[in-house]
């Protein structure tokens, strides 16, 4: 069977052998990056005609069904509408941010894609800093929420760039300490080493009671970071009409909404990574033949059916729950999850260095 990792050695060769050796790993580059905005792209379409439908399935209607067959083609259709809209700018916004603020909140959502492994041997840089490098940079998207909110003059988007901006900075403290807790039993920051370590077995199913108390707060501050139902106040359209992105239309208006799908694409990838062993299979110690077959099931289909299945979690929470106010959002994490997941880190630490760990 060709792997992935095989294709991309294919090539690699291929452009060596015909191009000058800089002008080959720039050649590189590039087919890397296109390939990264392809998938984002193509995650984000799946993702929003995924989302319709399956909120069609919980309020018993039917969804997108008119443009395409059963209504495949909507998201598509969306997209180059938004990209032929005029985009507006008000007459008293701070033009140069405000034209900067969708631009910095994708390439940051570009950018965290580097140290991801989709399947062995796949991965854009491996560096020993993985984990660091993807809660840094995704971390900076506030920035361009806070950007946007602010540029646009607009009393509804500084109001929502200004709760956006409160709950990512407050969610971030539990999500941090619950991936330190992985980090712990895992002894690397590697995003690739954490994968391999998961070889027996993934680090939910062995890592006892705190891998498990860090993966369900790692699910919630993920939905909270990403402004996704129920902890989507940045974007409370009874309060405030559409939060920070108010004002935008057109193609800003489609990076932002972009950079929502991609935010939750990063943080679904992460926590399968971190707690459901990434592109490793799912196996069994002891259970040779069935292990063989859940090896014969190639990586990146492992890699993305886990990771469909968490931002499957996402979109469920979205159709099910209602809005919080801010007030309890913001004491949902100061005042449960951040204790729980300080006392869950020093259990993890515990339970390491004792080696009880299976």
């Amino acid at each position: 069977m060709i792997s992935l990792s095989d294709i991309t050695q294919w090539i690699h060769k291929m452009l060596f052998q015909y191009l000058n050796g800089t002008v080959a790993y720039g050649a590189e580059l590039v087919l890397a990056g296109v390939a990264v905005i392809a998938l984002v792209v193509a995650m984000a379409i799946i993702m929003v005609y995924a989302e319709r439908k399956f909120a069609g399935f919980f309020q018993m209607r039917w969804g997108p069904n008119r443009v395409g067959k059963w209504g495949t083609l909507q998201a598509i259709a969306d997209t180059v509408k938004l990209m032929l809209k005029e985009c507006i700018t008000p007459n008293n916004a701070d033009k140069p941010m405000f034209k900067l603020a969708p631009i910095i909140i994708t390439v940051v959502g570009f950018l965290a894609l580097a140290p991801f492994a989709f399947a062995k041997g796949i991965v854009l840089w491996d560096m020993n800093i993985g984990v660091f490098y993807v809660t840094a940079i995704s971390s900076l998207s506030v920035i361009g929420i806070l950007m946007g909110g602010w540029a646009s003059n607009n009393k509804y988007s500084l109001l929502g760039a200004l709760r956006s901006g409160a709950q990512i900075v407050s969610y971030e403290l539990s999500a941090g300490l619950s991936i330190a807790a992985i980090i712990v039993m895992s002894g690397s920051m590697s995003l690739n080493d954490i994968i391999l370590a998961q070889t027996d077995g993934w680090w939910i199913l062995r890592g006892h009671i705190p891998a498990i108390i860090a993966f369900v707060i790692s699910i919630i501050a993920s939905t909270a970071e990403a402004n996704r139902s129920p902890f989507d106040l940045a974007e409370g359209e009874q309060e405030l009409t559409g939060g920070y992105h108010t004002e935008y239309s057109g193609i800003q208006f489609a990076l932002f909404f972009l950079a929502e799908y991609t935010t939750m694409f990063i943080l679904a990838m992460l926590n399968i990574t971190l707690f459901l062993g990434g592109w490793m299979p799912f196996h069994i110690p002891g259970l040779t033949v069935f292990n063989h077959i859940m090896d014969f099931i190639p990586g990146i289909v492992w890699f993305f059916g886990k990771t469909f299945f968490i931002l499957f979690l996402m979109i469920w929470f979205r159709w099910t729950f209602p809005r919080m106010r801010i007030d309890k959002l913001l004491k949902l994490e100061w005042k449960y999850l951040l204790p729980i997941s300080i006392v869950n880190l020093l259990f993890a630490a515990f339970i390491t260095l004792m080696g009880w760990h299976f």
